[in-house]
């Protein structure tokens, strides 16, 4: 259940942090979108890794 767990908030996190550059009017494969989608993987695996404990 552990890795189910947190390859799926990776994905979430992956999404979120990748959309969110759109927000401010960026375009969705920029750098910035791709920064801030590897960003939002790492926290991810973080927020994953507390859930699969728990």
């Amino acid at each position: 259940m552990g890795r189910g767990v947190i390859g799926m908030c990776v994905l979430i996190g992956s999404f979120v942090g990748g959309y969110v550059p759109v927000l401010w009017g960026a375009s969705s494969l920029g750098a910035e979108s791709l920064l801030f989608g590897g960003v939002g993987g790492i926290v991810g695996v973080f927020v994953g890794a507390r859930f699969a404990d728990s």
